[in-house]
């Protein structure tokens, strides 16, 4: 037995492995998240194509899927938040980091993908990417300091006035 790639901290086998392999469905957008996520670990494209909503599966490439799933090192996944998906909800959210390396290069995929449940089943439909949070920082400049908005003139006889 193995750890399953999800991070779920529990094996493969009792994890992912049943809804990749068609045992058992994803009771929620979270478990299937998780089992997508451990599908592109073990390249199963199959999986990865029948858990997108039907109606998104157009412009599915599975020779680029089964590239990008052979051609990373997946690095682990971790979920930041869910919402929705419940027993009696028709729609999840889940906002979640997938980590991997391509080309020797360590990467991060940040989303926020949303699921819909269609009878039983949960799906993917899409992901948007969290814009990033926008900080202001106070700088204190004195009179006499350059001002920090780059004109070249003491702060006090530019913003400072």
């Amino acid at each position: 037995m193995s750890d399953c790639p999800c991070g779920s901290r529990r094996s493969f086998e009792a994890c992912c492995q049943p809804y990749i392999a068609g045992i058992a469905i994803a009771p929620t957008p979270e478990a299937l998240m998780r089992s997508r996520y451990s599908a592109f670990t073990v390249a199963d494209v199959d999986y990865l194509e029948n858990s997108l909503a039907p109606d998104q599966r157009d412009d599915f490439s599975r020779a680029e899927t089964l590239k990008w799933a052979k051609n990373s090192e997946w690095l682990g996944l971790e979920v930041h938040l869910t919402s929705g998906g419940g027993e009696d909800d028709a729609e999840g959210f889940v906002d979640f980091t997938a980590r991997f390396r391509m080309d020797g290069r360590a990467e991060a995929h940040r989303e926020i993908a949303r699921f819909r449940k269609d009878g039983e089943r949960w799906y993917y439909v899409d992901g948007q990417v969290p814009k990033p949070e926008q900080r202001r920082v106070a700088v204190k400049a004195g009179r006499n300091d350059p001002c920090p908005c780059g004109s070249g003139q003491k702060y006090k006889k530019c913003c400072g006035a």
